[in-house]
Order: structure tokens, then sequence, then C-alpha cells
């Protein structure tokens, strides 16, 4: 469990998160939600430890980020993975080579249980017959799973994704949510995946935080998303022509229940 308590963050003067405070559970997919400009992407990478915020707190299985020392510190960056937005491999590496190098930097492993631990994790993915090919001679779609693969390389207790699904096609959208899910549940780690699609957020949203001009404004899940009381989510939701239909309907029914 990844817990924020009471995070704020300013830049220059201007404060960009007030008092957030949320938990991110193990074993499910939890998903921050928000507008663009909302503060999710700051909220994440406060929760990564890329910044660090001016009050509050982020705890790792209890372990307070800010009382760490560089030894520990060492130790909680090699259990946590991280998927970016636009996968982030390397060209001039092969499918294996990109997989590979977590495990030459950080792992203990011989070089023969470095390419075992590789090749398991590519075939996880479902990417057997790639392992030769170079990012340009494979699909977008393909380049996640590459990095999906990268993430969960050194076993991470924790993941984190940056709006995995950006640039891809719906259908193969649909595929990465899936198999991010899958392998949540698989390894028990708590994922924690920054999103503005809400496709991704009915598929496999476990627990939504929802972020809104630098608040959280509402804590839920797919399932009663719909449902919620919060005016900026319900904006945010049935932004597109398809969830304004659905919530005709949901409105229908509230008036037939009357």
């Amino acid at each position: 469990m990844i817990e924020a308590k009471n995070v704020s963050k300013w830049f220059d003067g201007q404060r960009i998160l007030y008092d957030i405070t949320a938990t991110f559970d193990t074993g499910k997919t939890n998903l921050i939600i928000g507008q663009s400009g909302s503060g999710k992407t700051v909220f994440m990478k406060c929760l990564i430890g890329l910044m660090t915020p001016e009050e509050g707190e982020i705890l790792y299985d209890g372990r307070k980020m800010r009382s760490l020392n560089d030894q520990e510190k060492r130790q909680l960056r090699s259990e946590i993975g991280m998927l970016f937005q636009g996968s982030a491999l390397f060209d001039n590496e092969t499918v294996l080579g990109n997989v590979m190098f977590p495990l030459k930097m950080f792992s203990p492993l011989s070089h023969s249980e470095q390419l075992e631990r590789a090749h398991f994790c590519i075939r996880r993915v479902g990417l057997e017959n790639a392992d030769n090919k170079y990012p340009s001679e494979i699909s977008g779609g393909m380049q996640k799973r590459v990095a999906i693969a990268r993430a969960i390389a050194l076993n991470p207790k924790y993941l984190f994704c940056d709006e995995p699904n950006s640039g891809l096609d719906p259908k193969t959208s649909i595929l990465i949510d899936e198999l991010l899910s899958d392998i949540t549940h698989e390894y028990g780690m708590t994922t924690i995946i920054n999103t503005h699609d809400m496709n991704s957020v009915l598929g496999i949203g476990e627990k939504i935080i929802f972020i809104n001009k630098g608040h959280c404004d509402w804590i839920g899940n797919d399932k009663n998303i719909f449902r919620a009381k919060s005016e900026s989510l319900n904006d945010f939701v049935f932004a597109s022509k398809l969830f304004q239909e659905v919530k005709l309907v949901l409105e229908r029914e509230a008036e037939s229940e009357k």
C-alpha cells in the first residue's frame, strides 16, 4: 500500500496541490484521473519521489519517504517499476536489450539468470518472437508491451504508469489495460495509473482518485463513478458524446424510480 497524507505542493509561490490524502491499495489497479492541468501528474511525481511536497507525507507500506536514508532510498527505488507515457525505449537496443537494461544496472543475478528473467518477461507480455527486433520495427502497441516487460523485469512491488494508452487505438488500449490489470493481480503489485481515458476508468478502475484544480475531489471505483455527487467529476466523466448518452439513461432511470 502507498499512502499520501495531507500532501501539498507549490511552484514559484503558486499552490499546485492542496492537502491531498489518499491510499493506493496493494493488488489493485489504482487510477489517478483529472483534466489536463489538474495537478495529477505533479501528484504522481510526488508519490514516486521525483518531487518533494512542501507539506505532508508519502508512505510505502509504512515507510516514510522523508525519513529514509540513502541506502533505504536505493532499496525503495529498486522496488518501483515505471511505465513512461511514450514507452521511452532505447532505439539502438533490441527488445531483449531494452528489457535487459534494468537487470544489468540493478540486478544481482548472473548474466544467464538475467537472460532467463528477460525472456520470461517478454513472453509474459505476449512478445515471444520479437527478441531481436528494434523499436522502429514494431508497432506502438508492441512497444508499450516491451515497456511493460522492462518495467516488471526487477519484479517490482510498486508499478507506476503514466498515460499508458497515449497514442494507441481503442482496441490496443483495451489490450494494454487488460495486461496491466492481469499483471497487477498476478504479482500482487500496487499499481498506480495516471490517465484521462474513460475507457480505462470503466475497464480497470478498481480504485479511482479524481484530482480537480489540485484538490482530491472524489475517491471511488468503476462501479459507483456514474453515481458520484461531485459536479466537477460529472463534468469530466460526461464530457464525451457517448457518456452524455449514458448520463441521459441514468437520469431517466432516476426519474422513473421517483
